[in-house]
């Protein structure tokens, strides 16, 4: 059985973790991985004239980019999240939209050189809907990008994920993981012509890897 979204419900969760992940001070910065420094930065994007982040969070990706003369958008379930980006990165020339993902590319027309997400709606969305919804909005030669934890051996697939503790109402979202061989399997299907998934091992060994996965457009 297919994981059941509740959007209403997941938009209140982000909304209550971007009242307490933003951090006002915060300088725009690029890292494909959880540890600050480590890893490729945002030349795995190619060279892109305009760019797309599905789950942009603070933000900060998109103004680095954006400082370098890309045209740079994000899209983010939370209105409070989008709200406080919108703010902090005012002149930056960012747009930033509030919109669920899906919904957001099936209804809109534009095309980008690369979409990208940094533990972002890569993480929380169903792969067999996203991937070709971001097929049809890439130029060709584009490029999706995006990075996550790794699967944890055995769990493969939709993976509940409740947030703010364990007492109290019960908010939760979905995560999909899977080995790396099987993200490639599922862009391929999708309609990329190319697809590399790996994991980055950790600056300190026994530490949490990252998923790193690149496809191509034809």
């Amino acid at each position: 059985m297919p994981a059941q979204h509740d959007i209403a419900a997941e938009t209140e969760l982000w909304d209550a973790y971007a009242a307490s992940a933003f951090e006002g001070g915060a300088e725009p910065s690029f890292c494909w991985t959880q540890y600050a420094g480590h890893g490729p930065g945002p030349e795995l994007l190619g060279n892109p004239r305009s760019v797309l982040e599905i789950g942009c969070g603070t933000g900060r990706a998109l103004a680095h980019l954006a400082r370098r003369g890309i045209a740079a958008r994000g899209v983010d379930l939370s209105p409070v999240m989008v709200g406080k980006a919108t703010a902090k990165w005012a002149g930056a020339g960012v747009e930033f939209v509030c919109a669920e993902v899906l919904a957001y590319l099936s209804e809109r027309e534009d095309m980008y050189d690369a979409v990208y997400s940094v533990f972002g709606a890569a993480w929380f969305t169903d792969p067999s809907r996203l991937f070709p919804l971001v097929r049809q909005r890439l130029n060709p030669g584009g490029v999706l990008v995006f990075s996550q934890p790794p699967a944890i051996p055995g769990a493969y697939g939709p993976q509940g994920m409740y947030k703010g503790g364990f007492a109290g109402r019960a908010m939760f979202t979905y995560r999909y993981s899977y080995r790396p061989a099987v993200w490639e399997r599922l862009l391929t299907r999708a309609g990329f012509s190319t697809a590399d998934a790996r994991v980055l091992d950790a600056p300190r060994p026994g530490h949490i890897g990252t998923l790193l996965v690149r496809a191509v457009a034809v």
